[in-house]
């Protein structure tokens, strides 16, 4: 613990605050939705991200201590708050970045002010997204990041990312200049309104952003310790001989290709949750197995037209995309030969297709030699469907690095 502490002492001390920000304009992004403060700058890596998604209704008066891991380092921090599922503007007045000393406990000197076109405060307008202005100093990699923010007036849909598989804290009034966790005693499994983070690493440096469902959001592998699979990938990275330093992991429990419900769907939230991070170069897809399994008379034709139609818009933003094979998942309750038909047609498609600029093979890595429509026991998280630690492991370790060292199409 002592050494714990003392290794987040010493990254504290590189998140400094100084200097003076200028202000910025209202900016409409192409995908529908407003960007409030300067945006995103051609330096800027998204360093986290979750996927957005319509939350219960907000409480005024609230604050939220949020836990997100960096995955690449960088100076000039920026946060994006989210309130696109909103229905009305909601008004922050206090926002600061810290680094976790452990729980709701930031290390001594590390929590500083973040501004939005230079004020203290920030409202943002339903179905709009504010960026943070930069903020001085240099956020290391690989580091238990806290976001504290606290609103006055937060009522309506809240935006944010329901399944965490991390411990964030929440309270009453603003506590967010405080680096005790005196004051922080709720505990909370989600990340309310924050959405991205974003770093200016060095120059040449790009991200990958994995584009999913819940075995992408992380659900059965350990909570708080940073072991879903787009963990694991930027653990690999960070060590790899690479550009491509950033990750976001942009699962949501449920999401389906080609239908609201769990999320929009991958095809729907595209553009904000995947093309309009900063930096992104690489867009990995690894979704299907909810659009099968829900029996809703999807067919194999219909998730590759989707497929399609998701490669098609990365390559025309000029970013390059990487398909993977649907998993086994015989041994769950909606599991039927009909299902597996249709998993077996779609992954016979990516694994020749040229829509991809490559892919990798989740399905083969994780199926058991002995009953290749199952998981094999070893990676199975318990319910037949979700990997546990070592499954997410083995699929982040079967990406080939080289297909994400991409320029483009």
């Amino acid at each position: 613990m002592r050494a714990r502490i003392a290794r987040a002492r010493r990254l504290a001390v590189l998140l400094l605050l100084a200097g003076t920000v200028q202000a910025a304009p209202v900016h409409a992004s192409d995908d529908g939705f407003r960007t409030v403060g300067a945006p995103a700058d051609r330096r800027d890596v998204v360093t986290w991200g979750a996927g957005a998604d319509r939350m219960g209704d907000g409480v005024p008066d609230r604050g939220y201590r949020l836990v997100v891991h960096t995955s690449v380092g960088g100076s000039g921090l920026r946060i994006r708050l989210s309130n696109v599922f909103g229905d009305r503007p909601v008004t922050f007045d206090s926002a600061y970045a810290g680094v976790q000393s452990a729980g709701a406990e930031l290390v001594r000197g590390s929590n500083h002010r973040l501004t939005f076109e230079g004020a203290n405060s920030v409202t943002v307008p339903a179905g709009a997204v504010a960026l943070s202005d930069p903020l001085p100093g240099r956020v290391p990699a690989a580091t238990n990041l806290v976001i504290s923010i606290h609103s006055t007036d937060a009522t309506g849909p809240a935006t944010g990312h329901w399944m965490a598989m991390q411990t964030s804290y929440a309270t009453s009034g603003d506590h967010t200049a405080e680096e005790s966790a005196a004051n922080w005693p709720e505990t909370t499994g989600s990340w309310t309104y924050l959405d991205s983070v974003s770093v200016r690493p060095p120059a040449g440096t790009g991200a990958v952003v994995a584009l999913g469902d819940s075995i992408t959001d992380g659900w059965q592998s350990t909570t708080d310790l940073n072991r879903r699979w787009p963990d694991y990938l930027a653990r690999r990275l960070a060590k790899a001989d690479t550009a491509v330093k950033g990750v976001a992991d942009e699962g949501i429990s449920g999401n389906k290709v080609l239908a609201d419900g769990a999320g929009q769907s991958a095809l729907n939230r595209l553009d904000r949750d995947v093309l309009s991070q900063p930096g992104v170069r690489i867009v990995f897809l690894f979704e299907g197995v909810n659009d099968i399994k829900a029996h809703t008379g999807v067919t194999a034709q219909d998730l590759i037209s989707g497929y399609r139609e998701i490669a098609r818009r990365v390559h025309a933003a000029g970013k390059c995309v990487v398909g993977a094979t649907v998993a086994p998942f015989e041994g769950w309750s909606e599991w039927d030969p009909a299902a597996e038909a249709v998993r077996q047609e779609v992954n016979a498609y990516l694994r020749g297709s040229a829509d991809f600029d490559a892919v990798t093979d989740f399905d083969h890595i994780l199926r058991s030699p002995y009953d290749p429509e199952r998981i094999l026991p070893f990676f199975d998280g318990g319910d037949h469907l979700h990997p546990n630690d070592k499954g997410m492991q083995a699929m982040a370790d079967a990406v080939d690095l080289k297909s994400l060292d991409c320029a483009g199409p």
